[in-house]
C-alpha cells in the first residue's frame, strides 16, 4: 500500500509520463494490492486549483473525483481527528503547508510510504518516500 500526494494521483490520471520509474512501480504494484490511498484534503487541493482556474480538468471535477473513486484499488482516506492532531505535532522540522502536513500525517498514521516529487516533503526524514 502507498499513499499518493496531490500532484502524483493528479499526474497519474492525467500525465502519467511525469511519473518517475519507482513512482509508476509503485504504483502499479499497488494496483495489484488494492493499496492506493489518497487523502480527501487531496481532493480539497484539486477542487481549489480548478476553482481559481489554476487547474483545468478534461470532465467536472465532481465526476473527476467520483471516476477515481470508482477505481476498486483506491481508498480515500478522510481527515479524522488522529490525522488532524499529527499533522500539528510533526516530528523535527516541517513546512507550514497545512495540506501537505495532512498528508504526510496520514501517511506517518498509517505506516505507508508517500509517494511524491516533493523535495521539501522527501528531505523530511520522519516519512518514507518514493520518488527516485
Amino acid at each position: 500500500m502507498i499513499v499518493l500526494d496531490t500532484h502524483i494521483w493528479l499526474w497519474w490520471i492525467s500525465n502519467p509520463e511525469n511519473l518517475s520509474t519507482a513512482a509508476n512501480q509503485a504504483i502499479d504494484q499497488a494496483i495489484t494490492e488494492n493499496g492506493i490511498i489518497i487523502s480527501s484534503i487531496s481532493t480539497w487541493e484539486v477542487a481549489l486549483l480548478v476553482d481559481k482556474e489554476r487547474l483545468k480538468l478534461s470532465i467536472d471535477i465532481r465526476d473527476w473525483v467520483r471516476k477515481t473513486e470508482s477505481l476498486p484499488f483506491v481508498r480515500f482516506m478522510p481527515v479524522d481527528n488522529t490525522i488532524s492532531l499529527r499533522s500539528v505535532t510533526l516530528p523535527g522540522q516541517f513546512h507550514p503547508d497545512p495540506a501537505d502536513r495532512i498528508i504526510t500525517a496520514t501517511a506517518m498514521t498509517m505506516g505507508l510510504p508517500l509517494v511524491t516529487k516533493d523535495d521539501k516533503i522527501i528531505s523530511y526524514p520522519h516519512v518514507q518516500t518514493i520518488w527516485q
